[in-house]
């Protein structure tokens, strides 16, 4: 996997549901914010209960998210995570772990919040319905009833 340059981020991020109500120079603003990381088959991206600075977009590769060892899903090509804990500045609820070798695009907080800053209209209602899924997903992981909204 070779690094990504600005215009494969860009091609990238337009293909990514998060981002597809963006328009053009939106995209290319965020395109220019993220880094890109190498991850080897097996590297934990996040640990459950670290403090949580990155969100992470999956280029290439494939990674499990775990609570507990519990698996509570997966995320491939065009995915992302790592929001919540910058969303809210409390610790990563998840694992997530590289399955095979893996190309992310990284936003530090700085970028994500200038991300939100620059498409909050577009991408805020589609990241707000992930959180609510995951929380759901690690509600049920916990034998919460979610039903009470709480």
């Amino acid at each position: 996997m070779d690094d990504v340059g600005i215009d494969d981020r860009i091609s990238l991020l337009e293909g990514v549901w998060l981002f597809s109500a963006c328009e053009p120079h939106e995209v290319e603003q965020i395109a220019a914010m993220a880094q890109s990381r190498l991850v080897d088959a097996g590297t934990r991206v996040t640990v459950e209960g670290d403090p949580g600075t990155e969100f992470y977009v999956i280029v290439e590769g494939d990674a499990v998210a775990t609570v507990d060892g519990d698996e509570v899903g997966r995320i491939g090509p065009g995915g992302f995570f790592g929001e919540m804990a910058l969303i809210d500045g409390g610790e990563r609820v998840a694992t997530v772990t590289a399955e095979n070798p893996m190309q992310l695009l990284v936003f530090g907080r700085h970028e994500f919040n200038e991300m939100l800053e620059i498409a909050m209209p577009q991408v805020a209602p589609k990241l707000l319905a992930v959180v609510g899924a995951r929380m759901r997903a690690i509600e049920r992981h916990a034998g919460l009833d979610s039903t009470l909204g709480l």
